[in-house]
């Protein structure tokens, strides 16, 4: 692990390697690390500047549970809510328990699929303790506690299903469908591009602004919530719920925070790796795998990605961009970046086990992969073939080799195997006669990694 020398010469703990502390009240001042993209009302500047440093104020962001777990996609708002808890304000996480079952239209070509209540209950559960996590992790292993004398504010993590569940639907469109107005709700870019497309939009999708408005209406009433957080994509949905206090809560003004959507060299959207998610869930996406996409992340991104995810201060960016300019190869400022988000989400323990498999796979380390059970080396190595063989005695490689169809005729194994392209445990193996050994070949677990080239990957399962 890539850790900062300074640090290190004092022996401090694994957690307090990576804990930082900055506390700024003035949430605006994070403009400073491009982390906001917009401001609603957009006068507001000065007048938001003053609220947040009188007082601690409330903030919340929702979270739609239409899947098991939340993605990288999802992280930058996560921050959002961690920023506003070490600045002192109150972070509100509002799960769609409701609203999941309607659908968000934003940035979406077509309507979602119905979602079951069961489906959308369990996503939540699943959601819930995702975010608890990380919150945990970060207080553990990334607050420093030492400089601060007051305790972090405590998440709070609400489930809109609870105020809609015995809502009757004529007294919510009688009390507050008379503050929306029709021509506002179809200016939305969400609207506009849904009834341009073919498909349509459904007034179940149509209906989605006012739910969402009216939660920020609960809270406001409930928690004196006053600011909403969001990604860009959701500024039609922070309007309307701008617009709907402003009518029905005259006395008290409410703002909103938008992110911005990050997208990758050529435009994608950020978060997805081979056009499949990156997971928070580690059954999803590895601890490793998450590790190896921020790793990877090319140098253009690297600095505009440590202001974003880490919470490393401005001047220690900028000096360790300074030092990975100078020795690009060693990629320093990537494997910062992937430290402190492994560590975020999946705590001490799977950073360690993320570094172990890394230096296992690309420093000929095997420990680590010995460590790991069958499953867990399947989702390491993604997409890696399982074969099982019978623990035969006097086996050679090339025998190994061809049951595992590691190649597709003999010829070619012999070939490749003793050019050097093919690797047992991360070890190049050349001799196509060699037996077979336990401890040396066949890891304490019972599995035998083999790769050919730099990226076709089996797994032996042997059988006795």
């Amino acid at each position: 692990m890539f850790l900062r020398a300074c640090l290190r010469l004092k022996k401090l703990e694994y957690a307090d390697l990576h804990k930082r502390f900055y506390s700024y009240r003035n949430m605006l001042l994070l403009t400073e690390r491009d982390f906001f993209q917009d401001l609603f009302p957009d006068t507001a500047r000065p007048q938001i500047t003053k609220i947040f440093e009188n007082s601690p104020q409330t903030i919340y962001a929702g979270f739609d549970p239409t899947a098991e777990s939340l993605h990288v996609g999802n992280l930058l708002v996560i921050m959002g809510l961690l920023h506003c808890q070490r600045a002192g304000h109150h972070p509100i996480a509002l799960l769609g328990g409701a609203t999941a079952l309607i659908g968000d239209p934003s940035h979406r070509k077509t309507e979602r699929s119905q979602l079951k209540k069961s489906l959308v209950q369990r996503n939540l559960e699943a959601i819930k303790q995702q975010l608890m996590r990380i919150f945990e992790n970060h207080q553990n292993f990334l607050w420093d506690d030492k400089l601060h004398p007051k305790p972090l504010p405590q998440l709070r993590i609400v489930n809109n299903a609870e105020w809609y569940e015995n809502l009757n639907i004529i007294d919510f469109v009688s009390q507050n469908g008379r503050h929306f107005r029709l021509g506002q709700m179809l200016s939305r870019a969400s609207v506009q591009s849904r009834l341009e497309a073919e498909g349509g939009m459904s007034f179940a999708e149509f209906t989605y602004q006012a739910f969402q408005a009216y939660d920020w209406l609960h809270l406001l009433r409930n928690y004196n919530c006053r600011f909403q957080l969001g990604g860009s994509d959701q500024m039609g949905n922070l309007m309307s719920g701008h617009e709907l206090i402003s009518r029905t809560e005259a006395k008290t003004e409410v703002f909103g925070l938008t992110l911005p959507l990050i997208t990758n060299e050529e435009g994608d959207k950020f978060g997805k790796s081979g056009g499949t998610a990156v997971w928070l869930d580690q059954e999803k996406t590895s601890a490793f795998a998450l590790y190896q996409f921020f790793i990877r992340r090319p140098d253009a991104e690297v600095e505009k990605l440590l202001k974003l995810f880490t919470f490393l201060s401005l001047p220690e960016i900028e000096k360790l961009m300074s030092e990975h300019r100078k020795e690009p190869e060693k990629r320093k400022a990537q494997t910062i970046l992937a430290e402190d988000v492994t560590l975020l989400v999946h705590g001490e323990n799977g950073l360690k086990q993320a570094e172990s498999i890394t230096n296992a796979l690309y420093k000929g380390q095997v420990e680590g992969l010995a460590e790991l059970n069958c499953g867990e080396v399947q989702q390491t190595l993604n997409g890696a073939t399982l074969v099982e063989l019978l623990a035969e005695p006097d086996i050679t490689i090339l025998q190994m080799a061809m049951k595992a169809k590691c190649f597709p005729t003999e010829a070619d194994a012999v070939r490749i195997i003793t050019a050097g392209g093919f690797y047992i445990n991360q070890k190049r193996s050349q001799n196509i006669a060699e037996i077979i050994t336990h401890g040396i070949h066949v890891l304490r677990n019972g599995l035998t990694i083999l790769r050919v080239g730099k990226r076709n990957f089996y797994i032996v399962r042997w059988l006795k």
